[in-house]
């Protein structure tokens, strides 16, 4: 939205600029940042003022008043809804956003009488907007007010009416998967049940609403969700737990000047305490509710209210019979306009967008080249004549000398092996199990063109899940090649090899390959005069699997490389491999 608003200022798409400072409002006004969500909803006006819009102008006074009323400031509130109506009455033929915003007004105003207590006068409102959902289809809208109507039901003491109203909410906010629409049901359902005297089906939908408001992170329904908590434990007789709790909707409901809450929430810890009989604290939150609550429900607040609601009503009748004369002309100008912000924003948003998709797709067809290079690197060095002709010349050994056993036993290894290397080039990454497996039965091969004089072990952490952990396919097996030929083909005897798996860093898992071989530098001196440089390519090509790998991670892969001495004698070489596990978070634009 931050991206939106900038380009669209900087092409003066004033429509565009109010639309995406609302939806930056909405986001603020979720986590309670109420000052922050007023400023950004007055911008939002002041840019449909410039883009001479009607829609967009409506739009905004109805979220400055939804903002005001979570603050329980109600002539600021009321003011602004009634001001949204009445431009929207204004508007002949009204479009569906217009007509959204007509039933977001009539249901705000049902919410300020909610809080005035004026019950019937609320349901009447929520109703007219019920009927305007029901009419576009609008879920979200049935859901909302079909919980407002249960919450009056509820505060007339018709408990039964109430729940059926709240379950009718909770089930279109299920239908459109809203997690705070679930929330607030849960709450209202809960506190049905806390006044029914229903404890056990009150305790766990309580709770739940907790955990839902916490996840959210709305100081206005954690705040909710604690009050009903702290008073399902003063029912239970569990008042330590209960204070605790009651304090803590108390401290944020102060800290977001959230008034009803805090009024709420004193009323409960002044019974509370006057249950512990310490009749001192328990009358200053007495004191602390009353001043609240007369701030909210003074008899200047319910004329405003009434004095409103009438001059409404009435103004809007005289606005639509002076809007036919002149509706005609301005709907004509301003579909002309429209047409034109709409055509230049929708040429500027497909350019944009195509010139995204055309980077995006030439950044992905580039790394996937990449990627099927590597692949194609990685098989033709599995895949090594050398290697295939050595061991089926090993195995036509056992052949020749007649010795059927080893030579089925080793022909079916080498089959196996050959099988897994094709499988896997198919495959960008596979199982730390079937790695494993595979390196087994690598080193069984090549372990007979050394007599079988190579003691090759594994060891895996058994804390490491080897089926569920993910690394790139035959990335081991460079390492280990390296190990055989470069380490120990040019030592005489005790040939070892340890392979072992550990969770040493958290996101990672450690593979550590040792050998007791000739080490590095001589191995470098003999490799010199042979002129070999293929298992170098195998690690390079190995290296770059590896980043390619951790792209999808929050880490990226290390490679050590350790030359081991004994008495300032080389006595091995030891790779240290730290791959990620843990993926990136999805992050969506």
């Amino acid at each position: 939205m931050k991206r939106l608003l900038s380009v669209s200022k900087n092409i003066s798409a004033f429509e565009t600029c109010s639309y995406a400072l609302n939806a930056l409002g909405v986001i603020q006004r979720n986590i309670s940042k109420y000052d922050e969500a007023i400023a950004l909803h007055e911008e939002a006006k002041t840019y449909a003022d410039k883009a001479k819009s009607t829609e967009f102008k409506i739009i905004s006074l109805n979220m400055i008043g939804v903002v005001y009323r979570r603050m329980d400031m109600v002539k600021l509130a009321l003011d602004h809804h009634t001001e949204a109506l009445k431009i929207a009455y204004s508007v002949i033929n009204p479009s569906l956003a217009v007509t959204k915003n007509i039933a977001v007004s009539q249901n705000s105003i049902g919410n300020i009488y909610l809080a005035l207590k004026q019950y019937d006068l609320a349901i009447n409102q929520f109703n007219k907007s019920l009927e305007i959902e029901k009419s576009i289809g609008n879920k979200l809208g049935l859901a909302i007010n079909y919980h407002n109507i249960g919450y009056a039901e509820e505060a007339k003491g018709n408990l039964s009416s109430a729940l059926s109203n709240f379950q009718k909410s909770l089930d279109y906010n299920n239908m459109i998967d809203s997690e705070t629409g679930r929330l607030i049901c849960y709450n209202s359902i809960g506190e049905v049940y806390l006044k029914q005297e229903n404890y056990e089906e009150a305790e766990p939908i309580i709770k739940e609403a907790l955990n839902k408001a916490l996840n959210i992170d709305d100081q206005y329904y954690i705040s909710a969700s604690y009050l009903n908590l702290g008073q399902l434990e003063i029912e239970t007789n569990q008042l330590t737990s209960a204070e605790k709790h009651l304090k803590k909707a108390l401290d944020i409901a102060t800290s977001y000047n959230l008034k009803s809450t805090v009024a709420e929430s004193s009323k409960l810890l002044s019974e509370l305490n006057r249950t512990k009989k310490d009749f001192e604290t328990a009358l200053k939150y007495y004191q602390q509710a009353v001043e609240i609550e007369n701030t909210i429900l003074t008899e200047q607040n319910l004329q405003y209210v009434n004095d409103i609601a009438v001059e409404y009503e009435n103004e809007n009748k005289n606005n639509q019979i002076k809007a036919l004369a002149l509706e005609n002309e301005s709907v004509r100008l301003r579909l002309e306009r429209n047409k034109q912000i709409l055509l230049y924003t929708s040429l500027l948003i497909g350019i944009i967008g195509i010139s995204l998709f055309i980077i995006h797709r030439t950044k992905a067809l580039k790394r996937d080249k990449h990627i099927l290079t590597l692949e194609q690197d990685m098989l033709r060095s599995q895949m090594n004549p050398h290697f295939i002709f050595n061991s089926l010349n090993s195995i036509k050994l056992y052949i020749i000398n007649n010795d059927k056993t080893n030579a089925v036993y080793y022909l079916n290894k080498f089959s196996k092996l050959i099988r897994k290397i094709l499988m896997a080039s198919k495959e960008k990454e596979t199982s730390l199990k079937d790695e494993l497996e595979t390196m087994k039965l690598y080193m069984n091969i090549e372990n007979i063109r050394f007599d079988n004089e190579i003691n090759f072990n594994i060891t895996v952490d058994p804390a490491i899940n080897t089926e569920a952990t993910k690394i790139p396919s035959l990335v081991l097996q460079p390492f280990l090649e390296n190990s055989l030929w470069h380490g120990l083909s040019s030592k005489d005897s005790n040939k070892k090899i340890d392979l072992t798996v550990s969770k040493k860093l958290p996101n990672f898992i450690t593979v550590e390959i040792i050998d007791n071989g000739i080490g590095r530098i001589a191995s470098h001196k003999i490799n010199e005069k042979k002129k070999l440089e293929r298992n170098s390519v195998g690690i390079d090509i190995t290296k770059a699997r590896l980043a390619n790998f951790s792209e999808s991670f929050q880490n990226s892969y290390t490679l050590e490389i350790e030359d081991l001495y004994e008495d300032e004698t080389p006595s091995g070489t030891k790779i240290i491999l730290h791959i990620p596990t843990k993926l990136k978070a999805n992050i969506t634009i």
